[in-house]
């Protein structure tokens, strides 16, 4: 019918509009936080817009489940408003007849929602955290920076360098220091370069400096001048070791652990929670003429605000036992579906979702 090729143009027209709106809130606030951690040294200034990209992947399940719920209220609340849906009602179309194009509509959103929260979600979970562990596992001489101090996470040294070329294999006065023992190391030289053994093992070699040994507090320390001064350059292995939100889907229920099925249940949760969100929205959008216009998006932020943390109560449920997992899993969705029904039931029948006389026994 002509209303509903109508409601699936608009409806696409505002779910993209809703989707851009979404998607730059988010990127900014993404960019501030990893462009933070960057200027703090938790990652690689050269992986923060992977970093970003990686992060909203993970978390377009979410988006395009605002994306859904927000573009069925708007349209509907528009139609309501501008008397389009009074026209339909009276040309006997009912409210029931919204579902299915809202579904043809919905349905590819939905089986995204489902691909990013199986899929998208784990992977780029992953991702980050290879990305971070190998920052953070580096080698020495990639903490070097000109003119600032770095600590060495593989050994007990601090480093300083005041000049570097930009492919690190030549430095300029240079200042170390380490802990071996008890005692402490200090070694200064005017210059320095990086050597690559035939057996794999790096070592920054320095030039005319010298080297002070001794314990702190103690007036013997050793004062030792050399024209050649080597350093090894330590470096841990990369060790990822794989959380419950970067593991696959299937790895989830191979290993049904507390923490594993509570993940999977919330991975689950997105998809139903775009079904529900999706039905909900229809009764939800009937617009009184005399109320404001953005009380409706007020209440669309409020329902998924409250149903997305309801739903981390579960999966938190789940990984502490105290709910079966059967429960944990259909539970909340299925008390959410009632909801639905009876809002559905109240409002096909022009009857109000609030009544008065509940406000009256209250004020009583």
């Amino acid at each position: 019918m002509i209303f509903e090729r109508s409601l699936r143009r608009e409806l696409a027209y505002t779910a993209g509009a809703v989707f851009m709106v979404l998607l730059t809130i988010f990127l900014t606030t993404m960019m501030i936080r990893i462009v933070g951690y960057a200027a703090s040294g938790e990652v690689d200034p050269k992986d923060v817009v992977v970093l970003i990209g990686l992060t909203v992947i993970g978390y377009l399940a979410v988006m395009l489940v605002v994306t859904l719920f927000v573009s069925i209220l708007f349209v509907l609340t528009r139609w309501y408003r501008d008397s389009e849906m009074v026209v339909w009602l009276a040309s006997g179309v009912s409210l029931t007849r919204l579902i299915k194009p809202i579904a043809q509509f919905a349905a590819p959103i939905i089986l995204l929602i489902a691909f990013f929260a199986y899929v998208g979600w784990p992977w780029s979970n992953a991702q980050s955290k290879l990305i971070r562990a190998r920052f953070q596992q580096r080698d020495e001489v990639s903490l070097l920076a000109p003119g600032q101090f770095r600590e060495s996470a593989a050994s007990q040294r601090v480093f300083f360098v005041e000049k570097m070329t930009p492919d690190q294999s030549h430095v300029e006065n240079v200042f170390v220091t380490g802990t071996e023992n008890g005692k402490v190391n200090v070694v200064v030289s005017q210059n320095g370069h990086t050597e690559t053994m035939k057996d794999g093992s790096r070592f920054v070699v320095l030039e005319n400096g010298r080297r002070y040994d001794g314990e702190p507090g103690k007036p013997d320390f050793r004062i030792m001048e050399f024209g050649r001064y080597g350093v090894k350059i330590t470096q841990q292995p990369v060790v990822n070791r794989p959380t419950t939100t970067g593991l696959s889907t299937l790895a989830l229920l191979r290993h049904p652990t507390h923490d594993n099925l509570a993940e999977f249940a919330w991975r689950t949760g997105m998809p139903l929670m775009a079904i529900n969100l999706m039905l909900l929205g229809i009764p939800l959008a009937y617009q009184n003429p005399r109320r404001s216009r953005t009380i409706n998006l007020v209440m669309a932020v409020l329902i998924f605000l409250t149903y997305s943390n309801l739903l981390n109560v579960v999966q938190s449920w789940l990984e502490q036992n105290k709910m079966p997992f059967g429960v944990g899993l259909l539970g909340l969705h299925a008390i959410v579906a009632v909801v639905v029904a009876i809002t559905f039931w109240l409002r096909v029948r022009n009857r109000p979702l609030i009544s008065r006389a509940m406000f009256a026994r209250s004020g009583a």
